[in-house]
């Protein structure tokens, strides 16, 4: 790959600071501490050392490592940084700066995939208008005879392994957006053609590059394949199948043939992690020829799509030990302590790419040749991807094996989208914006929860499956011209369902905004009736209106102190019921009950919105994300030992 200059002038100007050893530094998890030498170092996108900033998927990486530890840690801090890097390049129409589509380049695309989340979180259509700028270059892009994208204009008729990383993950998560179904055959043969012409039968390695003229100099002459397996190529094909899986489509028929794929990249990664650090060499076949080295980059690469995979259940549980045992070697092989809270991370070829000007041969020289720098792009930010995983699968399973399962039933709103589509929303587990689920959906897959929707009316047979029901705001007329409202036969089955050991979770509202009759004749099963009140009013940004202290004996919430909760319903409770907080006028405002092996929580909100735990609004002394939190811990706590469903 190409690296933009002034990037790498960037890179070269970071310091070396202090020799203190990782294990005493900071108690702050890594990715945040490298989070914070990017936010230090590259404050904005106006400038890197005096030099204008250029589109470049550098950036794209960081910023996709930049979003999974908000996504973690619900720290605003890390979606304003992002957002800012963005808003330097795209206009109020939608146009980006610096980018040209005429080159058919396909690092260009990368960058796309921030654009997508800031439009998700946001609604706003600028980022929506120039994800489609990049869209629209996927659908003109120059391709080989079977259909294989071209890396570049300027490289005609050849497929790297580094293109399926630039290109794909946006391919993906765009099509799934706009809901074009066919796409994903497309995006699929991508992977496919790569794997055909660039797989090495007998040690499962990719070479880096395929040129299908075999007119390249670097080609073979029979195979059309560059010379070597470069780690940081094969990295980044791991990476894209991790990422590209998670939006293509659970009943496609090629999505099998992506999973054995990613099997069989998978056990190439095992295959060549050096055993004596556990890392990954430059050259991934060539550990004991001279001149090549442990490179940081790949390593992270590999780590991270060996633990995503683990985690999204991709691959087996055993790679988790390929991942540990990489991670450790990364910390000690390329990690040094730059100052207090942040690090620097060693190691990183600056670039690698085939022929151009002056021309790159492939050969082992060539990538030898190569400068490695400390807080390379690419490196810090497979690195955060890599730190991230890590530090999420350090997070206890409370849930694993076991199903959330939210109404989409009695709550099913719905509105158009982008494209015309219709679409539910409100309080959902995919919505990223202010009213939706997302960040909640985040913090129970941390937690090894599986999370499903329940578009039907519940029965014995749809809630067999689940271990957890959460049922948030019942539609009224004002909303739903035709409401499902909760009759007596889901009540019978709810309840039942309770009994038998599940945890049922109820999200209300205030008055005026919930369907509250049909609601409390289900909730009054387990002595809660939810009173036609509104309490915690807020006006305006005063935020200190809607605020409930936590008490430090509270059974559920033991890492937080204040909450966010405005214009709720209280609890009138009754035996089973009791109160599980209250406001500061004596209202229940949360209530638990115990009914057979099952639980009930209550609430008269729904409350854990993404607008009120993604750290974008309220201010940080509401801790509604540690509470959301809280919450999830003590919930897969209520589930008996039996019911892992």
């Amino acid at each position: 790959m190409k690296l933009s200059l002034n990037f790498t002038a960037a890179c070269l100007v970071t310091t070396f600071a202090g020799t203190m050893n990782i294990a005493q530094a900071q108690t702050l998890p890594l990715s945040e501490q490298m989070a914070g030498t990017v936010m230090d170092i590259w404050k904005d996108s106006l400038s890197i050392s005096g030099n204008p900033v250029k589109w470049s998927y550098d950036q794209g990486v960081i910023l996709e490592g930049i979003n999974a530890i908000w996504l973690r840690t619900g720290n605003a801090d890390y979606f304003r940084y992002m957002q800012k890097s963005m808003d330097h390049f795209v206009t109020e129409e939608g146009n980006i700066r610096t980018y040209t589509k005429d080159s058919h380049n396909i690092d260009n695309i990368k960058n796309g995939r921030s654009l997508l989340t800031l439009y998700k979180v946001t609604g706003l259509k600028k980022y929506f208008n120039a994800s489609t700028i990049l869209w629209e270059q996927l659908k003109t892009q120059p391709r080989t005879k079977e259909g294989g994208f071209w890396h570049k204009k300027i490289y005609p008729n050849q497929m790297w392994l580094d293109g399926l990383y630039m290109g794909e993950p946006f391919y993906a998560e765009y099509a799934a957006l706009i809901q074009d179904d066919k796409a994903f055959d497309d995006i699929a043969n991508q992977f496919i053609f790569m794997e055909n012409h660039s797989r090495d039968p007998k040690t499962g390695l990719m070479y880096h590059g395929w040129d299908e003229s075999k007119e390249q100099k670097w080609a073979d002459p029979k195979t059309g394949t560059s010379p070597h397996f470069w780690g940081r190529a094969m990295g980044w094909y791991a990476m894209a199948l991790v990422d590209v899986l998670d939006n293509f489509p659970e009943n496609h028929p090629k999505r099998k043939e992506l999973l054995a794929i990613l099997a069989r990249v998978a056990k190439a990664a095992k295959d060549y992690q050096d055993p004596k650090s556990g890392v990954w060499y430059d050259i991934l076949n060539l550990p004991d020829r001279k001149g090549n080295y442990l490179e940081s980059s790949a390593s992270a690469m590999f780590v991270y799509a060996l633990q995503k995979g683990v985690r999204q259940g991709y691959l087996p549980a055993t790679y988790s030990s390929v991942a540990k045992k990489g991670y450790a070697g990364i910390q000690k092989e390329f990690v040094e302590q730059r100052s207090a809270g942040k690090i620097n991370l060693k190691g990183t070829v600056s670039v690698s790419g085939l022929g151009g000007t002056p021309y790159r041969d492939g050969s082992f020289e060539y990538y030898m040749r190569e400068k490695v720098i400390t807080n390379d792009g690419k490196g810090v930010g497979a690195f955060l991807l890599a730190a991230n995983e890590m530090e999420l699968a350090a997070i206890p399973k409370k849930g694993m094996g076991k199903t959330v399962m939210l109404d989409y039933f009695f709550n099913s709103e719905t509105k158009k989208d982008q494209s015309g589509h219709d679409i539910q929303w409100h309080y959902k587990w995919e919505e990223m914006s202010n009213g939706g689920y997302s960040i909640w959906g985040e913090i129970f897959k941390q937690r090894g929860f599986r999370l499903k929707s329940l578009p039907e009316a519940p029965t014995a047979a749809n809630l067999k499956n689940a271990s957890v029901y959460i049922i948030a705001d019942p539609d009224i007329v004002k909303e739903n011209p035709k409401p499902n409202f909760i009759g007596a036969e889901h009540i019978t089955a709810i309840t039942n369902w309770v009994k038998a050991g599940g945890v049922l979770v109820i999200m209300a509202n205030d008055t005026g905004n919930v369907e509250l009759d049909h609601l409390n004749e289900l909730t009054s099963k387990f002595g809660i009736t939810f009173n036609k009140d509104s309490k915690n009013r807020v006006t305006g940004s005063k935020f200190e209106m809607g605020s409930i202290m936590i008490p430090a004996s509270n059974a559920i919430f033991k890492n937080t102190k204040q909450i966010y909760v405005k214009e709720y319903s209280t609890i009138a409770l009754k035996a089973p019921a009791k109160s599980a907080l209250q406001d500061k006028e004596g209202n229940a405002v949360m209530a638990v009950a115990r009914l057979g092996k099952g639980t009930v929580y209550a609430i008269g909100d729904p409350w854990l919105y993404d607008e009120y735990t993604d750290g974008r609004k309220i201010p940080a002394e509401y801790q509604n994300f540690s509470a959301a939190s809280d919450l999830t811990n003590w919930i897969a706590d209520q589930l008996p030992a039996v019911n892992k469903k």
